[in-house]
């Protein structure tokens, strides 16, 4: 038996979480049993623990769209007994059972080794948030950054934490936007050079140039805030889109595209190609700076997810939940 953050719609609808007693039995079929060691907290969890469920596709159900363990069985030759997992993506969590659970059975396809200079507790520390931002931030080196700052909205959060850090490491001015001013000094500790507030970029776009400003960006809000800055970038300049927090519409022109050369880069973690995926954990454990990882980790337990679902559908969840399954 083990345990594992159940959640379950009744009759009226109405969802509710709470950590129960499973079996092996219980779990879906697949290609791989991982004794799970860490999980974390990513916006999409927050909705599926949330009331109404979200994004759970089946009940019960397990949320925990990522998770780091230790191979116990296995069907595949990729994998044997004891080998380092890690796996984002794929809707664990969402249309299949995930991370908030000590067991876990899943496709091997789906599974990532552990790169070295990572050990599990670090991997969820960067989590599907940085290893969406890692994504991003090769995207924008592949389309070329330019001389100036490197904008990253949202940069409080999962995936602007993990992106602040890794650029500000790689050598890259950053400037990082946020709504709390209490989050400069944490900012400030991952290398971002520049505070602006999200009120200077938040607001209706009025012209659609403006002042060419930012040499990249890291978008992990959308909406207004993605519009507004699209007409700042510096000719030629790309902006990795990753969140849809400020809404999915874009209320923009053309003109930045089609006069400055803007790049706009979609960005998904969910369905990697199996070589992106290898390539993305790999510059994590080469680019990422171990002490900032660590000064963004806050410690959770299954226990604690229930609340911790709402706090990060609120926005008040900073930097990176690392949620121990075995504590």
């Amino acid at each position: 038996m083990f345990n594992a953050l159940v959640v379950e719609k009744n009759e009226e609808g109405k969802t509710s979480a709470s950590v129960q007693q499973m079996s092996l039995e219980q779990l879906p079929a697949g290609d791989v049993t991982v004794a799970v060691e860490y999980s974390t907290v990513n916006y999409k969890d927050g909705l599926c623990i949330g009331p109404g469920g979200g994004l759970v596709r089946n009940y019960p159900h397990i949320p925990g769209i990522d998770f780091a363990g230790t191979v116990e069985a296995s069907d595949d030759p990729r994998y044997k007994a004891g080998d380092k997992v890690v796996l984002t993506g794929w809707r664990v969590g969402e249309a299949y059972w995930g991370g908030y659970s000590q067991k876990a059975r899943v496709k091997a396809d789906w599974l990532v080794p552990l790169p070295a200079g990572l050990n599990t507790r670090q991997a969820m520390a960067v989590g599907t948030a940085g290893f969406t931002a890692m994504l991003a931030v090769m995207a924008l080196e592949d389309h070329g950054i330019k001389d100036g700052p490197v904008l990253v909205t949202g940069a409080a959060g999962g995936v602007g934490s993990v992106a602040t850090a890794i650029l500000a490491n790689l050598g890259h001015k950053v400037a990082a936007v946020t709504g709390r001013p209490e989050t400069a000094e944490y900012l400030t500790s991952l290398g971002a050079t520049q505070i602006v507030a999200r009120e200077e970029l938040n607001e209706t776009v009025k012209r659609p140039l403006e002042g060419e400003t930012w040499g990249g960006c890291v978008d992990a809000v959308g909406g207004e805030m993605l519009a507004r800055l699209l007409g700042q970038m510096q000719y030629g300049a790309s902006v990795s889109a990753v969140g849809l927090a400020g809404g999915a519409g874009l209320p923009a022109t053309v003109i930045p595209f089609l006069l400055r050369g803007v790049n706009l880069l979609g960005i998904d973690s969910v369905m990697q190609p199996y070589a992106n995926r290898v390539r993305a954990w790999e510059r994590i454990a080469k680019d990422l700076p171990m002490d900032k990882l660590e000064a963004m980790i806050v410690p959770a337990t299954l226990s604690d997810l229930p609340s911790l679902g709402r706090d990060i559908l609120k926005g008040q969840v900073k930097g990176r939940v690392v949620v121990d399954v075995n504590a």
